[in-house]
């Protein structure tokens, strides 16, 4: 599962927006539950699923042939996850017979007395005729997955003509069993036939292969899927809609990209790296794609960001870009890259607890740095592995167990640490062992538990058989720990007795400390001279003797450790970094430390080399660092932000230029903000919209109005509706709604509604200040399990303040007191405080 939130998340954390209590506030007794694998009394083997939909009432009406046997120890009874369902038959299958078979049902557990006691290992099948009702059905979602009703239907009366009716599940972590009777734990294995009878405008896509398609007298048509390798219920996958179906190929090998009509002609500039990522992943993993095919569809309204069910992953529409979009770079290719990598880590070998969902997770999340690093280069995956890595420690994560036994609930694993702090663990990992040894492992971990469910122990067996090493100091400080080391280092240069001492402190709160084996650079020049050392104290001290004084000593030369360091380099080291230790990392520290520092020659000379580095990422970085504020450094600065504004062959990386060279008093570069505003890049055109909104408010507000009418998506969108509500002209309204409703859920999305609501307080419109307060009640829905809920509600309340103070000095007070009394039923009076 991607993170799809995860960023919004991030950055609610820093802003201190979180509303709900700790966890450990909430409820105290969930700390002496242990979560246990779920204990397997009967096991899956087959699974057939016959499926017709009532589009009418959102119902599937299913018929199921589950084969199972007893895990180990005889039983006469059988008990089947079915949540909301209505059962109409339960009977056990005899060849060509079936009887009618006792059951108890809940609502939640089909309980079956089965006709004989079943030996260990003995084969039997169950036949249930049932209806799902999904949108009946009360359940509670995640961060990173926001329902778990399992089946959707997307417009299913077809009655909003601007979406399209579709049909699509969502099984984790156990929501299969919303629309098929199963053993919904991850830790059980079956194979699968998928029947689906639809209208015959529609396409289907499910698990494994398609294997016959038969037109109906009265106009539907029955496909069915061959699903001839076990794999867990989460992962069971239905899908219904119209589509343009684009083929691509691996080594025989049906790939396909199912995506609705109008992306058709760029499907292959969205998906089309996936065959070089399946050789790739393959060939690191040393297992070639294990599956018959590999389908990807795109989802409206879906609940996450991509889910791996196997052979047939779904993308919400985000993934979905247009031509313009594409120009600024592929911003969905690292998801693709992640729900791929789950073919191996998830889909072949399962967790075999929600406890363990690392072994999943912390795979796909590392395979973006992987991916990264093998297409763009080092600097782009080291570049992945920060923002993932920041991802963590901004989280406030530090107290949660990567491997977690105790939690509130299953929903809870999918967080910044079973993700982020993985992938960053497995790098560590990586580096400590060697390229060589880490994918060697991978390969024995894969091939020992291919179609099985493993746990983290597994993973450790594999890495300790290849290197000959004991880990379970890493294991038990990484995968059975919390925290991560906050490091202080100092350097003691002795010139007498020609030594420097490098001091490192671990000053993160409590007792615990880590033990971390790093290399230590030492630089003259451009020679450089490495020491492995190991920090496992509270303090540690390393000396090493010199002959002349360093230049640089370098701490984590690699650059891979997880941690929060305050390195007291001076700047003439991490100038000397910069130009000699040359990874990304090294740079970034040496550009950030330099825009602290711009009273200095020596750190406007750095940001100046920065801003000519060879990765765009850190240009970028570069010009955000220049402060604009010392009109020095922006005389200094200026012929290299305008040239960079103009010929930087990175789009982004101009549109931040340009973004900057809008803090430049005056007219000077009006003409280049109005020309870039039709640029083809969807980044470079709202930038310069945004900056020529600082120069010229009333040219930029007409430039908004007229890309108002065409489409775009992206930085544009955001800019033209950020320059029109400024604005203030409640002619555009319509647009400005409708552009902000449709935005999916979104970091942008979460930027651009403060404004929108300093919008609302001066709409004169009883109907679109209504309309407008749903779009924010709606986004308040959707995020309320992020602690989301007082912030809207915040804002909803400043609407209020602000019609309260017009009302006072209006002369008719009804319009006025109807928004007003609309915005606090939204409310309700408690949470509003009236």
């Amino acid at each position: 599962m991607k993170k799809l939130l995860f960023g919004l998340l991030s950055f609610l954390t820093v802003q201190n927006l979180w509303a709900q209590p700790h966890e450990a506030e909430q409820d105290t007794t969930w700390k002496k539950l242990y979560r246990e694998s779920a204990p397997m009394i009967n096991d899956l083997v087959h699974t057939k699923i016959d499926a017709r939909f009532d589009y009418a009432n959102s119902y599937l009406n299913g018929k199921a042939w589950i084969t199972l046997k007893p895990h180990f120890y005889a039983t006469d009874s059988l008990a089947l996850d079915a949540k909301g369902m209505e059962i109409k038959k339960v009977t056990i299958v005899k060849g060509a017979t079936t009887s009618p078979l006792k059951y108890d049902y809940n609502g939640w557990v089909l309980n079956i007395q089965l006709d004989k006691s079943y030996k260990g290992g003995e084969k039997y099948t169950v036949y249930i005729e049932y209806t799902s009702k999904p949108n009946e059905l009360k359940v509670q979602g995640s961060a990173a997955i926001t329902d778990a009703k399992g089946l959707y239907f997307v417009n299913p009366k077809g009655e909003e003509k601007d979406k399209p009716t579709q049909i699509w599940t969502q099984g984790e972590t156990e929501a299969t069993s919303v629309w098929v009777p199963t053993i919904d734990k991850p830790n059980q294995k079956t194979t699968q036939e998928t029947i689906m009878t639809v209208p015959d405008k529609y396409v289907t896509l499910s698990n494994g292969k398609l294997v016959s398609s038969k037109k109906n007298a009265d106009g539907t048509r029955t496909d069915s899927w061959n699903m001839d390798l076990p794999h867990a219920p989460y992962l069971f996958f239905m899908g219904v809609g119209e589509y343009a179906v684009i083929k691509d190929s691996y080594k025989g090998k049906e790939v396909s990209y199912y995506v609705e009509k109008e992306y058709g002609p760029v499907a292959k500039r969205i998906f089309g790296h996936t065959p070089e990522m399946m050789a790739f992943f393959s060939k690191i993993t040393g297992v070639d794609y294990p599956w018959a095919k590999y389908a990807q569809i795109v989802g409206r309204d879906y609940v996450s960001g991509a889910m791996e069910n196997t052979t047939a992953t779904l993308h919400q529409e985000s993934a979905q870009q247009d031509a313009r979009e594409l120009v600024d770079g592929n911003g969905w290719e690292s998801t693709i890259a992640h729900e791929l990598f789950h073919h191996w880590f998830g889909d072949y070998v399962t967790s075999e607890s929600w406890s363990n969902l690392t072994l999943n997770e912390s795979f796909a999340n590392y395979s973006e740095t992987l991916w990264d690093e093998y297409k763009y280069g080092k600097d782009a995956g080291d570049a992945q592995n920060y923002t993932d890595m920041n991802g963590y420690l901004q989280s406030g994560s530090d107290k949660k167990d990567l491997v977690r036994f105790y939690y509130t609930d299953k929903e809870a694993m999918f967080d910044a640490v079973s993700y982020n702090k993985g992938g960053r663990i497995l790098h560590m990992l990586r580096n400590f062992v060697g390229d060589s040894a880490f994918f060697k492992a991978i390969n024995l971990y894969l091939t020992s538990n291919k179609f099985k469910a493993a746990e983290a122990h597994h993973l450790r067996l594999a890495f300790e058989e290849v290197t000959g090493k004991d880990l379970n100091w890493f294991w038990n400080q990484w995968y059975y720990g919390s925290g991560h080391p906050k490091l202080a280092i100092d350097y003691v240069y002795d010139e007498e007795g020609k030594k420097v001492s490098v001091i490192v402190k671990q000053t993160q709160a409590g007792d615990k400390t880590f033990k971390l084996p790093i290399a230590i650079d030492i630089y003259n020049g451009a020679n450089k001279v490495r020491h492995q050392v190991w920090i496992d104290a509270k303090v540690d001290t390393f000396t090493f003797s010199y002959s002349s004084k360093p230049d640089l000593v370098n701490v984590d030369g690699d650059k891979t450790l997880l941690a929060e360091k305050k390195d007291n380099k001076s700047l003439s080291n991490y100038v000397h970094q910069y130009k000699y230790a040359g990874l990304y990392m090294d740079r970034r520290e040496a550009l950030d430390f330099a825009g602290q520092n711009q009273t200095d020659p020596r750190a406007i000379a750095l940001l100046k080399d920065g801003l000519q580095d060879k990765y765009y990422g850190l240009r970028g970085f570069a010009l955000n660092k220049i402060n604009m504020k010392n009109q020095g450094n922006k005389k200094e600065f200026e012929p290299l932000i305008a040239a960079m504004a103009k010929n930087d062959p990175r789009p982004v990386v101009r549109a931040t230029a340009l973004m900057t060279l809008g803090n430049y008093e005056g007219t000077t570069y009006k003409d280049l903000f109005v020309k870039n505003v039709s640029d083809s890049s969807y980044t470079v055109a709202g930038m310069a919209l945004e900056a020529l909104a600082k120069v010229d408010s009333v040219a930029a507000f007409n430039e908004a109005k007229r890309l108002s009418g065409q489409p775009s998506k992206g930085a544009l969108v955001a800019a033209v509706m950020k320059t029109m509500i400024k604005g203030g002209d409640e002619a555009s309204f319509p647009q400005i709604a409708k552009s902000i409703g449709d935005m999916p859920l979104s970091q942008a999305k979460f930027n651009m509604l403060p404004s929108f609501s300093d919008y609302l307080a001066k709409v004169n419109s009883t109907e679109s200040v209504k309309k407008g307060v749903d779009i924010l009640v709606d986004f308040r829905e959707q995020t309320k399990q992020f602690g989301l809920e007082p912030v809207i509600n915040g804002w909803l309340k400043g609407i209020v303040t602000k019609k309260e103070a017009a009302k006072a000095i209006a002369t008719d007070k009804t319009a006025l007191q109807a928004q007003i009394d609309y915005i606090k039923t939204k409310l309700g009076d408690e949470k509003a405080g009236f």
